[in-house]
């Protein structure tokens, strides 16, 4: 959704005292780094459609849930120390949290609300828009970000697509010239986004919808 009035140019970032990380002790959807791809190598050893890039995405996600439903486990599509033994044999080490501790949480928050309908002018999780969902999602990790995808266009700097990275704003022309429509990136080309045809949905850069309206993406964090 965007709007010609009141752009906005700067970003808010509060870490509040609330803020939290779920599942500390496991590697999840988010993380990033060698150990994640040891893990994707082992899925991938096993017959799982993974590429051991160290970016714990929605495809690693799926895979460890399967792993873990094959083997009697919690179904969670974390890799906590249960499954990471049963995975690789041995004790898991110490999960470590750098500076992709909000990207880690904008991630899962993101996730959570997959399958929620489009609501045009949705800013809750009983209905989105493709801009009110981004700026609730953020909201979550203490990040204030304008309502409209036109004025989000505005803040944090600008990347390019063979830069991006997870919790980048991805923009599109899509009813109208300019950023009309936002998601959020998640890894390997696939974005989030409030659709206003399907809802809460994850779709890939490369398609040739999206490809042929991307105009551009912004980096927050």
């Amino acid at each position: 959704m965007s709007s010609s009035f009141f752009r906005v140019f700067f970003v808010s970032m509060i870490c509040s005292c609330w803020f939290s990380v779920a599942s500390a002790d496991a590697f999840s959807v988010g993380d990033q780094g060698s150990d994640v791809a040891e893990i994707q190598g082992a899925l991938a050893s096993l017959g799982y459609d993974v590429s051991a890039d160290g970016d714990f995405g929605p495809g690693t996600v799926a895979a460890v849930k399967d792993f873990q439903a094959m083997h009697g486990m919690e179904v969670d599509g974390a890799v906590g120390p249960a499954t990471y033994e049963a995975l690789l044999g041995k004790d898991m080490p110490e999960v470590s949290r750098g500076s992709n501790v909000y990207q880690r949480r904008i991630v899962q928050t993101a996730m959570a609300y997959l399958g929620v309908p489009y609501v045009f002018g949705g800013t809750t999780p009983g209905g989105f828009d493709c801009s009110g969902y981004v700026r609730y999602v953020f909201a979550q990790a203490g990040i204030a970000l304008p309502r409209m995808a036109d004025e989000q266009y505005e803040v944090g700097r600008p990347v390019a697509a063979g830069d991006l990275r997870t919790g980048d704003l991805v923009f599109f022309s899509t009813y109208e010239y300019g950023p009309s429509h936002v998601g959020i990136y998640l890894s390997n080309g696939n974005f989030i986004n409030a659709s206003s045809s399907r809802g809460v949905v994850i779709d890939s850069l490369s398609s040739d919808y999206w490809g042929s309206c991307y105009i551009g993406a912004r980096r927050i964090m």
